[in-house]
């Protein structure tokens, strides 16, 4: 099937009755750059390019669905991650919002750290050549061949997450003799402002040790005295997708006074703290997310403070973005397929992804924007809901839009902001093949995922 736009007739753009939605007031030819990556444009004939690569181009050579990734985009965020924390903080890379041995190399060659939460992840972070030292590594159920390849690599930290984690660790450590530097997470009974199933520092949940009732304060008791371990600070994550910095605030109050606690019981001051990710980007034009130097001003200024109150030294801060580096710099590239109106609702526009490749929508209720990107077009809008190919009634990839109303099969459409959670979360739902993931830089593009194919998927069934 030809990419380029089909002829259509005249096709009314679909309504709600009366009040429940307006026509957007801008041109849907129009890029929002809040939600784009930073090379992307149109051509002079209304195509989106990227890199300096026209979008049709990609489709023909790498196929869609496809995640398209701007290299230079990815890095430029990395440095503004590093200048805005400067040479007295750590910045780690949330390895799990999208990891890739060229992403690894990419981190390391712009001097950020990596973070890692299973051992698939680790071994990604080690066999691409990150220095182990840079690595930390996450999780509420690691497990004993984890822990003992993290510890025997020399992993800069290990996070516990748990008081049998805590004995585990320790027990390995010496057993491989050494010791291993750690962190306590700590959940501090913040509830962040963000969707019930990414919000991790309540107390009702599985991740961390409740600062309630002084069970971090028994966690960090039975760290100090373990040989196997150094504890070296103490951790806490709130949630994801967060743009408002009072949680954080809260947390790095309630986190201080347990490291005044620490000093006052047994002398110590810990030279770390973390304060997680979880900063939010923009999904849609709606949303306002901070850029990095406000975000580092404002965490430095919240622990600065809370320590001189405490008459504390202000320990070294570690914060881990993963979503606000790798998010905006991707998108996902769709063909159209079946366009089905229904009068007074809206259109369903169909592509040939789906929650396959970002399950996100379904999972969590997101929402993203979209755009058609082949080609301009002056037509009216319509009210739209993209959806996917599945057999599954909640395959819903963006809920509502606006899309030209001469939409047609073969156009090229895209859905920005999906670096974070589509391809990390991607599945297999109706043996649908992962799509790859193309890096685009000074109009070249080059597969760092490739894209899965029949045979690997009955290479696994061997039954």
């Amino acid at each position: 099937m030809s990419r380029s736009a089909h002829p259509a007739g005249p096709r009314h753009a679909d309504v709600l009755p009366e009040g429940h939605w307006t026509a957007p007031a801008t041109d849907l030819n129009v890029l929002d750059e809040k939600v784009w990556s930073r090379t992307v444009t149109r051509d002079a004939d209304g195509a989106l390019t990227v890199g300096g690569i026209e979008v049709a181009r990609l489709a023909e050579e790498f196929g869609t669905p496809a995640y398209v990734l701007d290299e230079s985009d990815f890095r430029a965020r990395c440095r503004a991650w590093s200048d805005a924390f400067g040479t007295d903080a750590d910045v780690f890379y949330a390895g799990k919002a999208f990891l890739s041995r060229a992403v690894v190399r990419w981190l390391q060659e712009e001097g950020l750290n990596l973070d890692v939460c299973s051992g698939g992840e680790l071994a990604t972070a080690l066999d691409a050549g990150m220095p182990a030292e840079r690595i930390a590594f996450h999780g509420n159920n690691k497990t004993v061949a984890e822990i003992e390849r993290a510890v025997s690599a020399g992993v800069g930290r290990i996070v516990l997450d748990s008081f049998q984690e805590i004995a585990r660790v320790a027990h390995i450590a010496r057993s491989l003799g050494t010791r291993q530097r750690v962190q306590i997470r700590v959940t501090v009974g913040v509830e962040a402002h963000t969707h019930e199933f990414i919000a991790t520092a309540h107390e009702d949940q599985k991740f961390g040790i409740a600062l309630a009732g002084g069970q971090a304060a028994e966690a960090v008791r039975r760290a100090l005295t373990l040989d196997g371990l150094e504890l070296v600070g103490i951790h806490s994550h709130i949630g994801s997708q967060i743009f408002d910095m009072a949680g954080f605030e809260v947390s790095a109050r309630r986190v201080v006074q347990l490291l005044a606690e620490i000093r006052d019981e047994h002398g110590v001051e810990l030279p770390e703290i973390d304060l997680g990710g979880g900063l939010g980007i923009a999904y849609t034009p709606e949303d306002d997310p901070r850029e990095p130097h406000e975000i580092a001003k404002a965490l430095g200024d919240i622990v600065t403070r809370e320590c001189e109150s405490a008459g504390l030294a202000t320990p070294r801060i570690s914060v881990e973005p993963g979503r606000a580096i790798v998010g905006p710099t991707a998108f996902t590239l769709y063909e159209v397929g079946t366009i089905k109106p229904l009068e007074g609702l809206r259109t369903y526009v169909s592509v040939d992804g789906g929650m396959s490749d970002n399950i996100r929508t379904a999972l969590y209720d997101a929402e993203y924007s979209v755009s058609l990107v082949s080609r301009s077009s002056d037509a009216e809008p319509m009210l739209v809901r993209v959806v996917g190919k599945h057999c599954e009634s909640g395959d819903i990839v963006v809920k509502d839009a606006f899309l030209p109303s001469d939409l047609a099969p073969g156009d090229l459409i895209a859905v920005p902001a999906t670096g974070a959670y589509c391809r990390s979360m991607a599945s297999n739902y109706n043996h649908a093949l992962r799509p790859p993931v193309v890096a685009v830089r000074d109009g070249q593009a080059r597969v760092i995922v490739r894209r899965e194919t029949e045979e690997d998927l009955l290479r696994l069934d061997v039954g």
